[in-house]
């Protein structure tokens, strides 16, 4: 999950930006035992739902399988809610296709078409 070091949230006030958020939810995609042993580590909350292979591998393995990882429910219904708005931007053609080579550019594209759907709205 290095793509988690990238993460920079602003203080209000004086400080460093924190690099940790408080709760991550991720796909089926993201619950290897590298992702979540890496969000452990860090002492951030995830709510990433077990695959199908792991945890049939896990039961096959009995008491020595170990106990299921925890999955909040709720919280990761709320994660729909994010899909949904990323589904919005990328009606705008120039973010679904990123024809922008640089990031800053991509940003504003992506700033733009997020103030296009806010004003709609």
């Amino acid at each position: 999950m290095p793509v988690l070091e990238k993460i920079r949230v602003p203080r209000l006030g004086l400080g460093r930006p924190r690099k940790k958020p408080d709760s991550v939810a991720a796909d089926k995609a993201y619950s290897n035992g590298l992702s979540r042993e890496y969000l452990r580590r860090r002492g951030i909350r995830h709510t990433v739902p077990e695959k199908t292979d792991s945890r049939a591998a896990r039961l096959r393995r009995g008491s020595r399988g170990g106990r299921p990882p925890g999955f909040d429910e709720e919280r990761y219904k709320k994660r729909n809610t994010v899909e949904r708005a990323i589904n919005k931007l990328k009606n705008a053609r120039s973010v679904a296709t990123r024809y922008d080579k640089r990031g800053y550019v991509f940003l504003g594209t992506v700033t733009a078409a997020a103030l296009v759907i806010w004003l709609r709205a």
